[in-house]
């Protein structure tokens, strides 16, 4: 090796060494517990059958949680707010009076009253306004909610209930029906049920599996859960930051679209405190806000063709990752797939979130102009001394210049 060719050499390894010194060591954008300092109360999907409601939280939280940065939710509300389309929410029920869902909520029958808790914090992420917390709004904040009874009153799930639901969005003319409890067995009933959802035109959301228990568990062998299973419905599972399930998910197939399913902000049904959330009933939450929100910016839409939007317009994963923001304003082609979009070819790391979007942008440029000091002063240093030692004369070609 040359002279020069050591030189060069020397100089890289030193720029490497620079931007690596240079690069701010790595933050975690997003944690699963919604966030550094979001000291929350979980809120359970369902209840022990002696355990009393759950209790009004006296936390709040203090900062948008990782979920809505993900999904770009501030962004989305510059193309509206889901106005004139109802999400029928099938869960524990919803307390028409919780903080955020003001004025919005119809519950048919029992399901006003929540003891659980867990359908009024699914409400808050499908179309809750964050009340004072505006940045911690669902996705479509100004959706109307349909509360219906899809378990008992401790959060126990059953096919005729959910069957029942099913039967009564249909009548009330939903446009979007969550099912965000999931069924181990497959009903004749609820099949029936949601065959008629469907031809009435709603968008079917449903939980790819249900909520996994507070307490362990023998391991679970892969199994479809219903009526995620039912053609036609759009099957959602939970993911986190990285983009993964959750260890402690329950596995199963079919799945169409992941969305956020961990350490998830929204509130409940007593007090203004918020809870933190798992689940694929919060992804699947979050996805029927989203189709929500197709409905209301593409009424002629069919509800295959929202379906169809909001599965062509994911992030491609593994499992294809819901983008909120896509699927409203994403230009579909003839074939159905996504042309134009100005997120559709961008890498995960981009897409992240747009406040990551901006600290990587800072970190790179600051890693480039600190690399570029570096090599001045390392060119300097290795060209000097030998510019002198020559008597500032040029050096010959090939060699080194002699006295």
């Amino acid at each position: 090796m040359t002279a020069y060719a050591r030189g060069a050499a020397r100089l890289l390894s030193g720029a490497g060494l620079a931007a690596a010194l240079l690069l701010p060591a790595t933050v975690p954008a997003h944690t699963a517990d919604g966030g550094k300092g979001q000291e929350l109360p979980p809120m359970p999907s369902a209840l022990d059958a002696d355990a009393d409601c759950t209790p009004a939280s006296r936390e709040t939280a203090q900062k948008q949680d990782w979920s809505r940065q993900r999904l770009d939710l501030d962004r989305l509300r510059g193309q509206g707010t889901g106005e004139g389309v109802t999400v029928a929410l099938i869960d524990t029920g919803v307390d028409p009076d919780a903080a955020g869902l003001d004025g919005r909520v119809t519950a048919s029958g029992t399901a006003a009253d929540d003891c659980v808790g867990h359908g009024t914090f699914l409400a808050g992420l499908i179309a809750g306004t964050g009340g004072d917390s505006t940045r911690l709004a669902g996705v479509a904040p100004g959706a109307r909610i349909l509360a219906l009874r899809g378990t008992d009153t401790r959060g126990e799930s059953s096919a005729s209930l959910v069957a029942q639901a099913v039967r009564e969005a249909t009548e009330a003319g939903a446009d979007v029906i969550a099912v965000t409890v999931a069924l181990p067995r497959r009903d004749a009933t609820l099949t029936r049920a949601v065959v008629e959802a469907r031809g009435a035109g709603a968008v079917v959301v449903a939980a790819a599996t249900p909520d996994p228990p507070s307490r362990g568990t023998d391991e679970i062998p892969s199994r479809l859960y219903w009526p995620a299973g039912e053609p036609g419905v759009l099957s959602v599972a939970d993911m986190l930051p990285g983009g993964v399930r959750p260890d402690s998910a329950l596995p199963t197939t079919g799945i169409d679209l992941a969305a956020p399913g961990a350490g998830v902000v929204s509130g409940g049904p007593r007090g203004d405190g918020h809870y933190l959330g798992a689940g694929a009933s919060v992804a699947a939450a979050y996805a029927a806000g989203a189709a929500a929100m197709v409905r209301a910016a593409h009424p002629d839409d069919s509800a295959d063709a929202v379906t169809g939007r909001l599965t062509a317009t994911a992030y491609p994963a593994d499992i294809p990752q819901l983008d909120a923001y896509a699927a409203v304003t994403t230009v579909l082609g003839d074939s159905g797939t996504a042309s134009g979009t100005e997120r559709a070819a961008e890498p995960l790391s981009v897409r992240d979130t747009s406040a990551a979007d901006r600290a990587t942008g800072r970190a790179t440029l600051f890693v480039i102009l600190g690399s570029a000091a570096v090599l001045t002063v390392l060119w300097a240093a290795f060209t000097l001394p030998r510019a002198r030692a020559r008597g500032w004369r040029p050096a010959r070609a090939g060699g080194t210049q002699e006295d």
